[in-house]
């Protein structure tokens, strides 16, 4: 377990004289042409005559005109001239056969003629007379056949207001799709004074001025990160890392992992940098590598410091909001999110320089924990400490000396973290809670087995400690500590030191296939030695 921790050829229509005969009656079957309404100004013909008389609409063209539309066209078989009504699509114009439910308008070049029925019936539109080009160069007056251009001005008024209704529609769900291009392009337009309106948003307020809820993690984090510091630690040898603590109390002193300060704690340089970016020395006040715990002491520590507000890691339940804060592979303030996975984890861990192992009855976590996060707080949802980020479990592969979070992280519960870095403030030392007998760290066992004999070839059993005096011998294996199920040896360590000296604890033992229980007054070892 480490604890470095997105043009229409072939179609054409048959040329017309500038004024278009009209005969006096359609074929007969044939549907005739529809009225229109008289028109002021354009005939000085009664109305009764302006109305329904194909002849009378439209007005003679200007010669001019006539000359120039439609343009002459080369002859054409009686065949060729009736099989013109639905042109197909050609290779040089495959968009000739597409139809519109619009009015047809007099072509422009490149726009297929209109077809003619059997009996030349209607007849083909005349040239664009010299009212429709009032608008300008383009043209915007009434034209052949156009129903809505003979409407009254304000109808037509009415019709171009509905138009720019239909395309700032279009053009707001296009925005939506394609996101800031259109966004600033329509902005460019309104400033250059293209536009008579603008289709874009303002927010109601700038981001920075957003107030976040104090129960987002936003808010938690903001509250949070002025508290917490990265601390570099280099040895005397110039070798050293990144870590994380945050502020214990206003005296200045901050709690961290004693893996991120050991190999600096003799006669290295350590340092703590604020995310304000102000950064100050620091020394050890003490350190237990048992607990993995560690205390340091700011040097001419600011003013006004904040400590984090500390939960209680026996509240804590699985399935509740974590955020950890660190310093993952040298990013400062780095905020992740995660849940309570499991408690009362097991885990044995090693800071990687020979010392000794550190055991804890871990909170486990999904939250993001990299190398770097050591020494980091692990949050609750109201942004209470509930434990000290310390180890990860990784799959590293070969070739890898640090790996990454694979969501399986590991806290110590800040219950135990405070009871130590309490003892380190008071004494320099810590202090650690003992039954007096020494265990297996074997895995595979179905519980703590106690050994032989102890280190050095001493008694495995303490004479007079707190295991010899409750009966328990060599051989004894515990299955249970309380009510937590023992099934290992770094197991029961790390359920003791969950207690402090003194505390009094059931044990549960199998000796010679026989289930017994035994209770326990801790007793204490002071120092790592």
């Amino acid at each position: 377990m480490s604890t470095e921790n997105e043009g229409n050829e072939g179609t054409a229509a048959q040329a017309v004289p500038s004024v278009p005969p009209v005969p006096a009656a359609p074929p007969e079957g044939t549907p005739a042409p529809p009225s229109a309404p008289p028109v002021p100004g354009l005939s000085d013909a009664p109305a009764s005559q302006q109305s329904g008389q194909a002849r009378d609409w439209p007005p003679p063209q200007p010669p001019q005109q006539a000359k120039d539309w439609p343009p002459p066209q080369p002859p054409h078989s009686p065949e060729q001239q009736t099989t013109h009504a639905q042109p197909g699509p050609s290779a040089e114009d495959p968009t000739a056969a597409v139809t519109t439910p619009m009015a047809p308008v007099a072509p422009d070049s490149g726009t297929a003629a209109q077809p003619q029925a059997a009996g030349g019936w209607p007849p083909p539109p005349p040239t664009v007379p010299a009212y429709a080009q009032d608008a300008g160069a383009g043209g915007g007056g009434p034209v052949w056949g156009a129903a809505a251009q003979l409407q009254s001005p304000e109808a037509s008024q009415r019709r171009r207001a509905g138009g720019l209704v239909a395309a700032v529609a279009v053009a707001a769900l296009v925005a939506g799709g394609i996101g800031g291009a259109l966004g600033y392009w329509a902005a460019d337009r309104n400033d250059s004074g293209n536009s008579s309106g603008s289709t874009t948003i303002s927010a109601s307020a700038n981001p920075q001025d957003l107030k976040r809820d104090p129960g987002t993690v936003a808010g938690v984090a903001a509250r949070a990160l002025p508290s917490v510091v990265t601390i570099d630690a280099q040895s005397g040898d110039g070798e050293g890392g990144t870590g994380t603590g945050f502020v214990y109390d206003r005296e200045g002193h901050i709690l961290t992992n004693n893996h991120v300060v050991a190999s600096a704690a003799n006669s290295g340089q350590l340092t703590a940098t604020f995310s304000n970016g102000k950064k100050y020395d620091a020394e050890v006040v003490g350190r237990a590598e048992g607990y993995d715990v560690a205390v340091l002491k700011l040097k001419n520590a600011p003013s006004g410091l904040a400590p984090l507000a500390l939960g209680n890691s026996d509240q804590v339940a699985v399935g509740d909001s974590t955020i950890a804060i660190g310093a993952p592979f040298g990013l400062s303030n780095t905020v992740t999110t995660g849940i309570i996975s499991a408690k009362n984890r097991p885990v044995a861990s090693g800071d990687g320089s020979g010392g000794s192992n550190s055991y804890m009855s871990a909170l486990q976590t999904d939250a993001s924990i990299n190398p770097g996060n050591s020494g980091g707080p692990l949050l609750d949802a109201r942004g209470a400490v509930i434990g000290i980020n310390s180890a990860i479990q990784s799959t590293a592969s070969s070739g890898q000396s640090q790996a990454g979070s694979i969501g399986l992280g590991f806290a110590i519960p800040i219950n135990q973290a405070e009871n130590v870095a309490q003892q380190l403030i008071k004494t320099g030392e810590p202090v650690y809670p003992v039954i007096g007998a020494t265990v297996t760290m074997d895995e595979k066992t179905g519980g703590a087995v106690i050994s032989d004999q102890g280190s050095g070839g001493t008694s495995a059993v303490s004479p007079d400690g707190p295991a010899d005096k409750a009966g328990l011998k060599a051989g004894d294996v515990i299955t249970k500590f309380d009510d937590a199920v023992i099934d290992s040896g770094p197991t029961l360590i790390g359920q003791i030191w969950t207690h402090k000296p003194g505390d009094q604890v059931t044990l549960t033992y199998k000796r010679d296939g026989k289930v017994s229980t035994a209770e326990v007054t801790l007793g204490e070892r002071k120092g790592d030695n």
